[in-house]
Formats: structure tokens, sequence, C-alpha cells
């Protein structure tokens, strides 16, 4: 396997460690405040470390696709590690999601926040802490399904993949995109702002002319709202 000189390996660490830092600010926008950006920093930068020893050019990926796979797995892998979220919270996520799948399949459009808020039986301030709280949950669900790169080594060339496995994950994929269409214009747009052209959440804010808190709970809204709508491929 191809290895590159120490020196080009420390050349490549030092020219990519913004691209840690990119990625850490970027992931710290989804997290609770009591995650440290440095814990995610240091992790990534053990992921660099890790891309750096085993990129293999001759395989056709470039450098800095091959290492933003590996340092976001690096981060995610310490945030799975941490347990940073409670179970209170995984629960609400999933409680919130199926409220809006009873919403909306019984009245045929899009569910309102107020809506869901009474079929839970909660205040309409609870529903939107609930929602405040599951974006968070979701990073490590969702992470897959939003980010084209986190699908770790097997996108990666030299990596074996399942012919059936990677016509169901283009399937998921073409479903997935097809729901994002459907979304409130609004949830749409702050999809398409974080996910496509990576803005955090106080740059949507001021984008929308809207709080980041705001911001927050349309993107939380967004994804339990294609939780709700995509059960049917992912089991919940």
């Amino acid at each position: 396997m191809y290895t590159t000189h120490s020196f080009n390996r420390n050349q490549l660490v030092d020219q990519h460690v913004p691209l840690v830092k990119r990625i850490a600010y970027h992931l710290s926008g989804r997290l609770p405040a009591d995650v440290q950006i440095n814990d995610l920093i240091q992790s990534g930068v053990v992921g660099l470390l890790e891309a750096a020893q085993q990129y293999d050019p001759t395989q056709g990926a470039s450098f800095e696709t091959y290492a933003g796979i590996r340092i976001r797995g690096a981060m995610l892998d310490e945030l799975r590690r941490s347990d940073w979220t409670p179970r209170s919270v995984h629960r609400n996520a999933r409680r919130v999601s199926e409220a809006i799948r009873v919403v909306e399949h019984r009245q045929g459009r899009e569910a309102q926040p107020r809506q869901v808020a009474d079929e839970l039986q909660v205040t309409l301030d609870d529903y939107q802490h609930m929602v405040r709280d599951a974006v968070c949950s979701q990073v490590l669900s969702f992470q897959q399904i939003f980010d084209p790169d986190s699908e770790g080594e097997d996108n990666l060339p030299g990596h074996e993949f399942d012919p059936l496995q990677h016509v169901q994950a283009e399937s998921f994929r073409r479903a997935l995109a097809q729901e994002i269409t459907r979304l409130p214009e609004r949830e749409k747009l702050v999809m398409s702002l974080y996910y496509d052209d990576e803005l955090n959440l106080r740059e949507i804010g001021e984008v929308l002319g809207v709080s980041e808190s705001r911001v927050c709970q349309l993107h939380g809204q967004a994804l339990l709202r294609l939780r709700a709508r995509m059960t049917d491929w992912t089991g919940d």
C-alpha cells in the first residue's frame, strides 16, 4: 500500500488543521452547550493524523475528502463514547415524531406546532423545548442521512460495498430527498442553508432575520418531521 514520506504526512496534517476546526465548529452548532469545542478539535486531529497515515492517493479520492470523512468519524465516535444525550431527550424525540406522523396522517397536510403540542398534550412552550433538545439528539442518527461524506470508509475507493446495500442506500436517499422537497418552505430553507451552504445557526438566523433559538426550533422540527415521514425506512 502507498504511504507518504514522513515529511509529506506532516505537511498534509499542517495544511488541513483548519479543516478540523471548520468541521468541529459546524458540528458544534447542533450540540449541547456543555460539549466543548476543544474536545471535538482534539478528536478531529486524531482522525486527521490517521487519515494522513493511511491515505492512498492511487485510490482516486482527494486527501481533503478522505480526511473529512475520518475527521467527522473521529468526532462522532467521541460523542458516542461520551453519551451526552439524556435518554429523556431520545424518548421525547420519538414522541414528537410519532405525534407529527399521527397529525399529518389524520389531516392529510403538514402538522403545525400547535397541533403537535395538542397531540402530545403539552404546552406550545414545552413542545418547542422538546424540539430544541431533539435537534441535538439527531446529530448521530441523522448524520449519515444528511451528510454525504459521513458514511465512513464504505464510500472510499478500495473498500468493498454490497450491491444490495448500495441499491437500498440510493433508494433511501432518493426517498429522503423527495421528503425534503415537501417540507414547509421555512424548514426547507433552513435545511438548505445548514447542510448545503454549511452556515451555522447564528448565520442562518441573520439570513432569515430571526433568533438563533428560532433557527434551532425550525431545524429540529424539520428533522423530526422527516423522521416521522421516513418511518418505513428507519423502523422508528
